[in-house]
Order: structure tokens, then C-alpha cells, then sequence
């Protein structure tokens, strides 16, 4: 008697154990910092021009930095490599050279900013009652004023020095620092650990330092890097408007307008400063997009 045989599936070949420890898809190595390629690219781009701010000055030529014997507004070439300005200078020189006042004076500036309205906020939301309402109100009386007008009536009044356009720019920015520290902080402080310190007897100075700062630390490093934006442009303006960096001293809005006649036959004497800007301000952005915090509130989302 004839049994049809039952049909057996084929086993299923055995799994290669390089392909099973191969990963499903390509990953930066581990020095990355949880960056993307955006990230690291933004990164690359801020270090340069923090380094050019802080060694370009001293790296650069002497005999280039007040040298104006070549052809003024001259063409692109092997010895200029971004033209020269109306004056005859090397502009690759004079942009490096301005990088430590854009950047420096902005990036002192928004230090500034952000750790007076952190500190402030601080205050505000470890103390409560007529602290915080006192702080607030002050600070939304400086929020009430634009800034660009704010800037121009202190510029007016006290003068245009490096030391002036800090404190201006800082003052201008410390009440949004301090808005969004204290949104952050008054919700830590009223959580329990803070309660728990608060009755073992710890003072007002060791819950804002302990309990409530390193808590808002990541948002305020991040808002940090907007405000340096900020301050980034509000300083361009001033001296695009003549009201910032005096010469013989110059930064990237200086720059742009000393060589502003001459855009329709020496574009490179403007459109190099103006590319520096844009370069530096879409770094940080870049920085703070792919920030290791951000990044993994993303990928937790999805």
C-alpha cells in the first residue's frame, strides 16, 4: 500500500554568525558624542572660527594686517585669495583678524547673558513670594523695550568701545535667559527631592547650585547657543550701521560695509564677510540640533 510522503519545509539555513553580529545599518563610531554628520559638520565649522579668534590674530602675517600696497578691490588670485578690500588690504587677512570681535565679543556677551539670567532665575524660583515677583516684573520692564532701539540709545549715549557693545548686548539678553531658566527651575523646585533637601535643613544657595542648576543645565547650554546667534547679528548690525567695531578695527558687519560700493566688481570683498556670518550662525544651529540630549528625545519619540 502506497503512503504519500508528507511534505517536510526545508530547514532554514543556518544563520552566519557574521551576519548576525553584522549591525542592520552603518554607525558613526563612538567618539562621535551621539552626532550626526550635520552635527559634526557644524562642529568642524564653529571650532574653526573659534580658533581663528583666538590664534588668528597672532598666526597671521604683520606685515599683511596694516599692509594696503595692493591693487584696491582686486580680483580673487594666488597671492589674494578673497581679494583685497577698498584700501588695498588682503580681505582673507581682515576676516580672520575680525574673528575675534565678532565671535569673542559675542560669545562674552552671551556668557554674560545667560549666567546672569540663570542666576537670577535661580534666585527667583528658590526664593518665591516678593523675590520672584520683584525680579520678574524688572526684567519684563527690559523685555518691554526693543533691542535694536535699546542698543542704538546706549551706543549713542555711551560710545561704541568693545566694552560697551558686551555689556549692551548682554543686558539686552538677560531677560530671555532668565524667562526660560526660571520656567525651568520653578517646576524642579517643587519636586520632591528638592523638598526632601529643603526640610534636612540645606540653604537657599545649596538647593540652587545642587538641586535646581544641574537639572536645567541642558536646556540652558542649548538656549545658550541661540542667544549667542543673537548677539552674533545684533553686533553685525551695529556695525553695518557704523555704531559697533571702530577702525582701525573691524569686524564681519564692518567689513561688509566698508566694501558694500564695490559689490558689482568685487563681490568677494562683501560676500566674504557676509559668508562668514552665515557660516558661523548656521554651525551653532546645526551644534544645538544634534545636541546628545535632543538626539535621543528623538529617537525615543519615534
Amino acid at each position: 500500500m502506497a503512503f504519500e510522503s508528507a511534505s517536510v519545509p526545508p530547514a532554514a539555513p543556518a544563520a552566519s554568525p557574521l551576519s548576525d553580529a553584522a549591525p542592520r545599518s552603518r554607525r558613526w563610531p563612538k567618539w562621535h558624542l551621539g552626532f550626526r554628520f550635520s552635527g559634526l559638520l557644524g562642529l568642524a565649522v564653529l571650532a574653526w572660527w573659534l580658533l581663528a579668534a583666538l590664534l588668528g590674530p597672532h598666526l597671521l602675517p604683520r606685515e599683511l594686517l596694516g599692509s594696503g600696497s595692493a591693487e584696491v578691490f582686486g580680483p580673487m588670485s594666488a597671492s589674494h585669495w578673497l581679494g583685497t578690500d577698498y584700501l588695498g588690504r588682503d580681505m582673507l587677512v581682515r576676516v580672520v583678524d575680525g574673528a575675534r570681535y565678532t565671535v569673542g565679543l559675542a560669545l562674552l556677551a552671551t556668557v554674560l547673558a545667560s549666567s546672569c539670567g540663570t542666576l537670577l532665575a535661580l534666585l527667583a524660583a528658590a526664593s518665591g513670594g516678593a523675590v520672584d515677583a520683584l525680579l520678574s516684573r524688572v526684567l519684563d520692564t527690559l523685555t518691554a523695550i526693543p533691542s535694536k532701539m535699546f542698543a542704538l540709545i546706549m551706543v549713542a549715549g555711551f560710545g561704541s568701545s568693545a566694552a560697551m557693545l558686551v555689556a549692551t548686548a548682554a543686558v539686552i539678553y538677560v531677560p530671555g535667559a532668565f524667562r526660560i531658566a526660571r520656567s525651568l527651575a520653578v517646576n524642579i523646585n517643587e519636586l520632591d527631592y528638592v523638598t526632601v533637601a529643603r526640610t534636612r535643613g540645606e540653604g537657599k544657595v545649596y538647593i540652587m547650585l545642587h538641586e535646581i542648576l544641574p537639572n536645567i543645565l541642558g536646556p540652558m547650554l542649548a538656549d545658550l547657543g541661540l542667544r549667542f546667534v543673537y548677539v552674533v547679528l545684533l553686533l553685525a548690525g551695529l556695525s553695518f550701521l557704523g555704531l559697533g567695531i571702530q577702525p582701525p578695527a573691524a569686524d564681519w558687519g564692518s567689513l561688509v560695509r566698508e566694501n558694500i560700493g564695490a559689490l558689482h566688481n568685487a563681490g568677494a570683498a562683501v560676500i566674504a564677510p557676509a559668508l562668514a556670518i552665515a557660516s558661523l550662525t548656521i554651525a551653532v544651529n546645526l551644534v544645538i540640533d544634534n545636541l546628545p540630549g535632543r538626539a535621543a528625545r528623538e529617537r525615543g519619540a519615534r
